[in-house]
Parts: structure tokens; C-alpha cells; sequence
């Protein structure tokens, strides 16, 4: 086990007997305890009452953060022809159709959201155990399979995150960078746990949302109190 550095175990102790805390103390402490160089990136952790190994269990989808994440969104855009002009007017980091699957498959993956036509889905399939692990392939389900590219662009840049639960249960989210003001934080935090409620599927029985967390890149775990992240 690696051995923690000082600021890590300053970090740790500071949080030590501080759970189911508020929403807003949460980010006040994180805050306080940014101590590296570069801007990090708040994080929420939320472990959800499902078994995504049944279809009906499973939960994905999408919110626009109300403040945004902070992060500049690379994408990339599978369409041809008009499309692919909409593309790159829209803002599209990279357009392409066979040139781009052949791109990724020599491994340079250089973008954060991948868009595409319906009718590039018969050639984008051929990337599935590429983009998938990555959570990158286009889904109709998430608007990143459409026609309307130029919304869809727009989104991805506009502080649109995306959300699936993994195979224990739990999501994992980026909600803004520390450098936001305390009320901006609190207000994507709350915004992305109510998508979560509003995403739960048929499936699900029981407690839905069991916990919650948050963290900063290279700071300490929180959690949060239920009711707290679900008011707004």
C-alpha cells in the first residue's frame, strides 16, 4: 500500500468525522482543502439500490449542469456530406466518416463525446470494443446518435454529462470545477442527483439512492445526506 503524503493525510484528518454532512458544507470543505496547482474537478459518487445485470435495472442517461462542468469537451462527429458540414460549423473538434473509424483503430482516441447520423451506425459498430469500455459509443438513448448534430454539439459543450451505472451499482460523475463559486457547486450537484431520481428505471426496488460522496481530483471522500442533495 502506497505510503500518503502529508497534504493527503492533513486532507483526510480534516474530513475524518464528517459524514451525511450537507451539500453545501461538503463543498465549502473541499474547497478549503484544494491545495494543488491545477483547477480540480468536483466528483460525485452515487451508489444506487440496482443490479445492472438485469436490463430492467439499468440506468443511464444525461443532464445539462446549470453551471456548467468547466471542462473544454472535445468531440468528435461521425456524419458525411451536409452533415459533416454542420459539423465542423457547429464546432465539431473532429468530422469524419471511414478516415476517423481507421483513426481510432491505429488508437488515437483525441476527443471526450463521439456523435453520430443514424446512417453511420452500420460503420461506427465496427468500433463498439473500442468506444464502449470507454463509454463513448453513440446511443440514441443519450442524443448522441441524431441528426440534429449541431444540438448535440452544442450540448456536449454546453456542460451536458453523461451518466451509466457500472456493474456495482454505482455512477460517477464530474459536476464542476472547485474554482466555482460555492452556490454554482451545490446547484450541479443538485441537478445531477435529481436527473439520477428521475432516471430510475421500472426495475428498481427498494431504497434507489443509498449514498452519496463527494471528492475533488486529489482531495478526500465526503458523504453527503440524502435529503440535503435531493433539495432544490
Amino acid at each position: 500500500m502506497a505510503k500518503l503524503g502529508k497534504r493527503m493525510r492533513a486532507a483526510r484528518e480534516a474530513v475524518a468525522n464528517r459524514e451525511n454532512v450537507s451539500v453545501e458544507e461538503a463543498v465549502k470543505t473541499l474547497k478549503s482543502l484544494a491545495k494543488t496547482r491545477f483547477d480540480e474537478t468536483l466528483e460525485i459518487a452515487v451508489n444506487l439500490g440496482v443490479d445492472p445485470r438485469h436490463a430492467d435495472q439499468m440506468v443511464r442517461g444525461k443532464v445539462v449542469l446549470p453551471n456548467g462542468t468547466g471542462k473544454d469537451v472535445r468531440v468528435a462527429v461521425f456524419a458525411r456530406g451536409p452533415k459533416a458540414e454542420e459539423a465542423s460549423e457547429a464546432g465539431a473538434d473532429i468530422v469524419g466518416a471511414e478516415d476517423l473509424v481507421e483513426t481510432i483503430q491505429g488508437g488515437r482516441i483525441e476527443f471526450d463525446r463521439c456523435i453520430a447520423t443514424p446512417d453511420m451506425m452500420p460503420l461506427v459498430g465496427r468500433l463498439g470494443k473500442i468506444l464502449g469500455p470507454r463509454n463513448l459509443m453513440p446511443n440514441p438513448k443519450v442524443g448522441t446518435v441524431t441528426m440534429d448534430v449541431a444540438e448535440a454539439i452544442k450540448a456536449a459543450k454546453g456542460g451536458e454529462v453523461q451518466f451509466k451505472v457500472e456493474r456495482a451499482g454505482v455512477i460517477h460523475g464530474g459536476v464542476g470545477k472547485l474554482s466555482f463559486d460555492e452556490d454554482k457547486l451545490t446547484e450541479n450537484v443538485r441537478a445531477f442527483v435529481d436527473a439520477l431520481a428521475r432516471a430510475k428505471p421500472a426495475g428498481a426496488k427498494g431504497a434507489y439512492l443509498k449514498k452519496i460522496s463527494l471528492t475533488s481530483t486529489m482531495g478526500p471522500g465526503i458523504t453527503v445526506d440524502l435529503a440535503s442533495a435531493t433539495a432544490g
